[in-house]
């Protein structure tokens, strides 16, 4: 036999050397500073992406909305609005082409001050918390938007619901305490050049020197919808409670955004907290403030498993806390299911099954996995913001709807857990 085919040269390995700490690194760019440029040059494009939407001078606006669309958030008829305009009664809207009137956000809310003040039916179009004749008053909702597992359209939910209680008359307070802050960015804000001072719910909750956290609110251009947004400050939260605990802080990390909602509890109707992709302390304190929970989740048998592991950790963790001191009661904890397809076997399979466990903790409505919510995304905005005529008819109808009827299912336990008749 001959000699065998030589094998080919293996490509020599770059040469290493030591750098000034003794660290033997190999030839080329350390990862810090590759990751570290790609991150600036991605900033700077998004903002640039934000200067063409949005000009520095300017600020997010809402749309105007038609008066078929106030008609049906207010739950009248549009004729009735029309009789109201023409009598002089309420705001006045804008009348464009062929005499369509168009309203804006604080308009709608004047005509449910206005309907509101004349009905014998209280709550008909100002639906947020009253006080009682033996003095006590319904508590704020405060509900937590929770999930570990990527992709379950945690923020787009919880920018969803915040807006659309904000339109329907709620006072609503959005939370943002994912460091990666994409809640804020819909809301208009990029954290690495509106932030950079602070400015998050962790001045208000941190150990050394916390702020009124009053002093990080901040309006938005939804009427009835402030922000408190988030960045990667919110990640210090994690790295200071261990040694807070280590010391026994007399105000345990658990009841930090608790004692901090509660300094502007009667100027909400809602808290809506969009909490981080993981179960760390920041989580825990949240799901300690809160009175009601949601979890989304996504109808994949991953993303079901991961949601088992979240749910056995919370388990675990929450009890802990509870044992401490904290507060575990809630009036609802719903799953709601994100992203669906109705005409996905898979999907519905484990929608099936995940009701077969949970019950009537699964949400009858789902949101479902439309274009018009991901492309609405892309210029920073939400369902509820964008035109409808940016989209085919049908595409925005369907995913509107299926965003209204999860929307107004969670606003009904909201008036059951303050001991209202919920509408069938």
């Amino acid at each position: 036999m001959g000699d065998p085919t030589p094998l080919p040269a293996r490509a020599a390995r770059p040469a290493s050397d030591t750098d000034a700490t003794g660290t033997t690194r190999r030839g080329g760019e350390r990862i810090d500073q590759v990751v570290g440029r790609h991150a600036a040059a991605l900033s700077a494009q998004l903002q640039e992406h934000r200067s063409r939407l949005f000009p520095p001078t300017a600020r997010k606006e809402l749309r105007r909305f038609t008066s078929g669309e106030v008609a049906d958030l207010l739950g009248v008829k549009d004729a009735y609005l029309r009789k109201l305009h023409l009598d002089g009664r309420g705001p006045d809207p804008e009348v464009r082409t062929g005499g369509r009137r168009y309203y804006t956000a604080s308009d709608i809310r004047a005509l449910r001050v206005m309907l509101e003040d004349g009905t014998r039916a209280p709550g008909s179009y100002l639906p947020g918390r009253r006080r009682h004749a033996d003095g006590t008053e319904d508590h704020c909702q405060v509900i937590c938007v929770i999930n570990f597992k990527g992709g379950s359209a945690k923020t787009t939910t919880s920018a969803h619901l915040a807006q659309k209680m904000a339109l329907d008359g709620y006072r609503v307070l959005a939370v943002d305490l994912d460091p990666q802050a994409s809640l804020s960015a819909l809301h208009g804000y990029q954290p690495e050049f509106d932030l950079l001072d602070g400015g998050t719910l962790y001045d208000a909750i941190r150990y050394d020197d916390p702020v009124p956290i009053r002093d990080v609110i901040r309006p938005t251009y939804f009427d009835g919808l402030d922000l408190i947004p988030g960045n990667l400050d919110l990640m210090d939260f994690e790295h200071d409670t261990p040694a807070a605990i280590v010391r026994r802080d007399e105000n345990p990390f658990f009841t930090r955004i608790a004692a901090a909602l509660a300094q502007v509890e009667g100027d909400y109707d809602a808290v809506i907290i969009d909490c981080p992709p993981q179960l760390g302390f920041i989580s825990m304190a949240a799901l300690s403030a809160a009175t009601a929970v949601l979890v989304t989740i996504h109808p994949q048998m991953l993303d079901v498993m991961s949601m088992c592991q979240f749910l056995l950790m919370t388990s675990n963790l929450l009890g802990v806390v509870a044992e401490a001191g904290g507060n575990m009661e809630y009036d609802w904890l719903r799953y709601l299911v994100t992203r669906y397809e109705p005409g996905d076997g898979p999907q519905n399979q484990m929608v099936g099954f995940m009701r077969s466990i949970f019950g009537d903790h699964v949400l009858n409505n789902t949101v479902l996995k439309s274009t018009a919510i991901s492309d609405a995304g892309i210029t920073k905005q939400t369902l509820y913001e964008v035109e409808r005529t940016q989209f085919t008819r049908s595409t925005y109808e369907r995913a509107r709807e299926s965003l209204d009827a999860v929307n107004a299912e969670i606003e009904g336990l909201v008036q059951a857990a303050w001991g209202r008749k919920v509408p069938s």
